[in-house]
Order: C-alpha cells, then sequence, then structure tokens
C-alpha cells in the first residue's frame, strides 16, 4: 500500500489526528487556565450525571459513524466463521481483561509514584472503558490499507455493535468492581442507552430513509457531508476535555506517556494473537488482517463519553480515554504495516 493511498483512505483528519489531537491538547490547556469559569459552568451542565453539551457533541460524533453499518450484513457472519469467532474472542473475552491486566500492574505499581494517588483508580477505569468498545468507523479505513475482505470487516462490525448494547455495561461493571472501583450501575446503563442504544436506532432509521429516498450514492454523498460536523464535534469535545484537564497535566506532563504504556501494549497484543489465532484456524490473509485490526483498535468516542459520564470531565478516566485517541492513527498504521508485510510468511503453510 503506496503513501498516496494511505492518505487517500484516511483523508486528511485521520492522517494528522495526532497532530489535532496535540494541538486541541494545547488550546485546551490554554483556554482553561485563561478562562477557568466557562469551562465550570459547561462541567455543570447535567441531568442524571450527564453532561448536556457533552451529549450533543457525542451524537454528532457517533451518529454519523454508525450511518455506515448495514445491520443487514449480518446474515454475511457465516461466511468467515472463523474469522468471526476469533474476533469475537479477542474483543470480548480477552481486551478487556487484558487491560485490565495491564492497567493493575503499571498504573497501580509501576508507574503509581508518578501519578497523582487520588486519580490511579480513576486512571485504570479510563483503561478499562477504552478496551471495552470495540472499533466502530476506522476499522473500515484499516481494513482498506491492508486489503482485508470487505464483507467480513462490515459483517463483523454490525455483529460487534450487536454485542455491545448488551455487553459493554456488564463488563465494565465486572471489570471495575474487580478492580475495586465503586460502580455506578445506573449511570453506567444510562450512558449504555444514550450514547450506543438510542444512535445506533436513530443512524439505522436516518441510513434506511436515505437508501429509501436516494440509494447508496445519497448515502456516500450524506457520509462526506457529515465527515466533517463529526470531526468538529471531535476537537470540541477534546478542548473542553484538556480545558478540565490542564491543571493536572501542567503539574505532571509525564502523565500522557505513562497511560500510552498499557494502550501500546495491548494494542500490539491483542493484534498479534487475533493474527497468530487466524492463521492456527486456517483463514485467508484477506480475513486475519481486518481481523487483527478490529481486535486491537477502540470505539474511542464511545470510551470518552462513557468515561465523562461515569467518572466527569476533570478524571482521570477521561484523560485515559483521551490518550487513546492521541496514539490511534500512529499505532494503527503500524499494525496495518505489520501485516502486510507478514503476509508472505502468513501464506505460507504452518509447520
Amino acid at each position: 500500500m503506496s503513501a498516496s493511498e494511505n492518505s487517500a483512505a484516511l483523508g486528511v483528519f485521520g492522517r494528522y489526528l495526532t497532530l489535532w489531537v496535540a494541538l486541541c491538547i494545547v488550546i485546551g490547556i490554554s483556554l482553561g487556565s485563561l478562562f477557568p469559569a466557562p469551562f465550570q459552568s459547561i462541567g455543570g451542565l447535567e441531568i442524571a450525571k450527564v453532561n448536556l453539551p457533552v451529549a450533543v457533541l457525542i451524537w454528532l460524533m457517533i451518529v454519523p459513524m454508525l450511518l455506515k453499518i448495514d445491520f443487514g450484513a449480518l446474515h454475511r457472519v457465516r461466511e468467515h466463521w472463523r474469522g468471526i469467532g476469533v474476533t469475537l474472542f479477542v474483543n470480548w473475552a480477552v481486551k478487556p481483561f487484558s487491560m485490565a491486566l495491564l492497567g493493575w500492574l503499571f498504573i497501580r505499581h509501576v508507574f503509581a509514584p508518578y501519578l497523582p494517588a487520588e486519580q490511579i483508580d480513576s486512571y485504570i477505569a479510563g483503561l478499562i472503558i477504552l478496551a471495552a468498545a470495540p472499533c466502530t468507523a476506522m476499522v473500515f479505513v484499516w481494513s482498506h490499507l491492508s486489503n482485508g475482505e470487505p464483507h467480513f470487516t462490515l459483517s463483523q462490525v454490525a455483529l460487534n455493535d450487536v454485542i455491545m448494547v448488551f455487553a459493554f455495561a456488564p463488563i465494565v461493571g465486572l471489570l471495575l468492581g474487580l478492580s475495586a472501583i465503586t460502580v455506578p450501575w445506573d449511570t453506567l446503563f444510562l450512558s449504555v442507552l444514550i450514547y450506543i442504544v438510542v444512535p445506533v436506532v436513530v443512524a439505522q432509521a436516518i441510513r434506511k430513509r436515505i437508501l429509501k429516498t436516494g440509494g447508496h450514492k445519497r448515502l456516500e454523498q450524506v457520509l462526506r457531508n457529515t465527515d466533517p460536523v463529526s470531526i468538529g464535534a471531535l476537537l470540541v469535545t477534546l478542548v473542553l476535555l484538556f480545558g478540565f484537564q490542564g491543571g493536572q497535566i501542567l503539574e505532571q506532563p509525564l502523565i500522557i506517556a505513562i497511560l500510552a504504556v498499557p494502550i501500546l501494549i495491548q494494542v500490539y497484543f491483542n493484534s498479534g494473537l487475533a493474527y497468530l489465532l487466524n492463521r492456527f484456524v486456517g483463514e485467508s490473509h484477506e480475513v486475519a488482517a481486518p481481523s487483527a485490526l478490529i481486535g486491537a483498535s477502540n470505539f474511542f468516542e464511545l470510551a470518552v463519553a462513557a468515561a465523562i459520564s461515569l467518572f466527569g470531565f476533570d478524571s482521570g478516566a477521561a484523560l485515559a480515554t483521551v490518550v487513546g485517541v492521541l496514539v490511534e492513527v500512529p499505532v494503527m498504521l503500524s499494525v496495518v504495516k505489520i501485516v502486510n508485510v507478514s503476509k508472505g510468511w502468513y501464506q505460507r503453510k504452518s509447520p
């Protein structure tokens, strides 16, 4: 895959996502330091612990992404059942639990002396929330860059979204409980309703309406037009987050690098596990590649929303999920590179 093809697939925003997040850090910290009162006012606009401005922004992020999902593709799950099985195993039986272990190891023990003690539980919670939300939109880009089987990718993402409706809250609640973190169950279930169930229903209703009136050509046009809205909402949300997090980051600038360590390890571990398991069960490379990428990436928009709802704007949990956004593109591009370069090895018959 050439550099020009990478650029075309990712688009301007995707190519420079890490840069945009870095700029949001600078802008958010600056504005939060100069004008703390407006940020505090925004943080107080809540109903049932749901921040209303963030709820609107998250909807503007998530609904356009969910428009891309065709739940009609679920009938194709049986075509690649081995790859589907591997991805489901990694996404739901391995990734959240491995992240909880990595968070416990690195945040509670290895790096604990360098972190604010009152936020350690919150950092671990944010990492768990991030790992419990499989990626939805960017997976299509990673699959394209690795020449993945498009029908497998679509059916896998659709199935993951269905499972997420039912499994996200129980898994997050279980792991937070095991980590000795108080679980606000009412807020957790409300977050699932607001940020998963309702957006899925709304997006599918809009998609059905668009296809009925204008077909796939019209849908593609709508997706192109809504991309800037989704991107803008993400960037505004990040500015708000770092407006609240500025003091903590300025006091301990190594926090972001420390939080990135378990995220990086879990990405490479889970992508490698999915890749090797697909080879073991005899799946083709065009299925194994997107399977590895789906197994490693995260639905960071949902994770950010859930962390804010559960723990607040100024929490370590919210900051931990944002670090996931910061490292997403460079790390996932490196995984794409690995699966592409290793294609010859993968296709050789196993001993």
